[in-house]
């Protein structure tokens, strides 16, 4: 079987592996004919810069692409050329091996004055070009600055701050990202159906974990697994090549710190001390499994962008685990094991910091979740909060949309006691519709609509609106970009004689206001 990554290495956009800012930027150029000069493909090894690199070259010396396309065809004699190494006048440089002047005049300046035999673009693909020595730099800089005619430069490096920012300037730059698991594990699917090999689900997400982002790490491990089990893998064979990955014990050890149950997460711990495991490591991938479930609590948005990825099957049993523990526990256990990775360092028993970490928390007299079936004694300013929160929900409220109006700037005088900043994201939104007990407020820009949204800065509002109104209110924050912002000062309401007046000033308290929470200056 031919390698892989070699086989099924991309020979069109569409067939690129994530990059999609990238590509779509590279695409509109095709398609417009605005070809640049000069391109930098900067970012980690083994996430397509090279494969971009041909990408390109391919497309823009297709025989067949029409106007407003940008596909290369891969059927016309210039792109089987490309495809199979051929073309003379794609000229792929290894800068690693090429490092000095002569051969940058030699291979590059020399050639690119020499018009293309058969493309429309000669194209220079210089690969690790911050290897080059400077002399080589400053020369390869006035070829930049003065290409010939239908010349195309595409470097690429994994290390842009040996580029010279002279070559920076006048290149287009294009930063690629580690490839995310699911598009790596996508890519894995396809290739074991094309290859007609049976595997499960798991183990694709472990050779994509492994990988960390790379397509070709994960392409060659799976490969090497393919050559040892043949068209159907096994878990046993799959360990033979990937290492051992223990976020199965990782959840089950959360499971018991759920549940309270030190005696199983002790008896797991020694578990995984008989067979060998790396405790070290363990935590490490603890840690790393408890901030994302941690994050997901506080933001799930914010979980995808930041947290890292795990894999469906695995997120989605993390995801049941998770809704069990609150916040603050999440919290404490998180913090337990951080000490504890400090203290594995010296520890003579090895698992007696984790042994000790589950004890503390298991057996700590902490309150007990609500939705927890054991009972729990609750502060009175929970009990307050939770009764509150049911005069939401089954309550009658005797106000109406315009009694909020009026004690408006009282609720934020109300504010600004508790939260100086809070007052002015509040003096730019608009009070809505009040219905079944909900008030809705409008904002215009986003980042004031997240803000209020959270928890806290809620339950502030909440509050404050109960002391006001004499009344629970829920509030709901939303976006209406037509919404034209009026300010107010919270400590009165002027009086209707003196408004014409005040106004000027008030619109410059406004802005300083402003200007002091955000930070900004005013440009004109």
């Amino acid at each position: 079987m031919a390698t892989l990554y070699r086989k099924y290495r991309p020979q069109n956009f569409n067939e690129v592996v994530g990059q999609n800012h990238i590509k779509l930027t590279l695409e509109h150029e095709i398609e417009s004919g605005k070809i640049a000069h000069a391109y930098l493909f900067c970012g980690p090894r083994a996430v397509g810069k090279t494969t971009m690199a041909r990408v390109f070259a391919k497309a823009i010396n297709c025989q067949n692409r029409k106007e407003g396309e940008f596909e290369p065809c891969n059927k016309c004699e210039s792109c089987k050329d490309i495809t199979e190494g051929r073309s003379m006048d794609i000229i792929e440089i290894d800068a690693a091996s090429h490092t000095g002047v002569d051969n940058v005049r030699e291979n590059i300046i020399a050639s690119a004055r020499v018009a293309p035999t058969r493309e429309k673009f000669k194209v220079f693909i210089i690969d690790e070009v911050h290897m080059l020595s400077i002399s080589a730099f400053n020369a390869l800089l006035k070829i930049i600055e003065e290409p010939p005619k239908n010349v195309v430069f595409i470097l690429c490096t994994t290390e842009i701050h040996k580029v010279p920012t002279t070559i920076i300037s006048r290149c287009q730059r294009f930063d690629f990202k580690r490839i995310s698991l699911l598009d790596v594990f996508k890519k894995l699917n396809y290739i074991a159906e094309n290859e007609g090999v049976k595997v499960e689900k798991e183990i694709l997400e472990a050779i994509a974990r492994q990988s960390e982002g790379h397509m070709r790490d994960a392409e060659s491990l799976f490969g090497q697994i393919i050559s040892i089990s043949g068209k159907k893998v096994s878990k046993e064979e799959a360990l033979l090549v990937i290492p051992r990955n223990d976020l199965r014990e990782v959840i089950g050890l959360i499971e018991f710190l759920s549940k309270k149950d030190a005696g199983g997460g002790i008896g797991l711990i020694n578990k995984l001390v008989d067979e060998g495991i790396d405790l070290k490591i363990f935590v490490a991938d603890l840690i790393d499994v408890l901030r994302k479930m941690l994050i997901a609590k506080v933001n799930p948005g914010l979980a995808e962008k930041l947290g890292i990825e795990f894999g469906e099957s695995f997120e989605k049993k993390m995801s049941e685990i998770g809704r069990s523990l609150s916040v603050p526990e999440l919290v404490i256990i998180a913090e337990k094991f951080l000490n504890v990775r400090e203290n594995l360092k010296n520890a003579s028993i090895i698992q007696l910091p984790i042994e000790l970490a589950l004890i503390e928390f298991c057996e700590s007299k902490q309150p007990v979740r609500a939705e927890s079936n054991r009972p729990s004694e609750k502060k009175p300013e929970a009990e307050a909060e939770e009764n509150s929160r049911a005069e939401i929900i089954s309550g009658v409220l005797n106000i109406d949309h315009e009694q909020i109006l009026e004690k408006w700037n009282e609720v934020l005088a109300k504010v600004k006691k508790y939260n100086h900043s809070l007052t002015f994201i509040l003096r730019v939104c608009e009070p809505r519709d009040l219905k079944d007990n909900r008030l809705r407020l409008a904002f215009k820009y986003k980042f004031h609509k997240d803000r209020i949204s959270e928890a806290n800065i809620k339950i502030l509002v909440e509050k404050v609106l109960r002391e006001v109104y004499g009344a629970s209110l829920a509030v709901e924050a939303i976006i209406d970009e037509n919404l034209e912002i009026k300010t107010s000062e919270p400590d009165q309401a002027p009086a209707p004689e003196e408004k014409k007046e005040e106004e000027p000033e008030q619109g410059r308290n406004a802005i300083d206001n402003l200007l002091k929470t955000f930070g900004g200056r005013v440009v004109g």
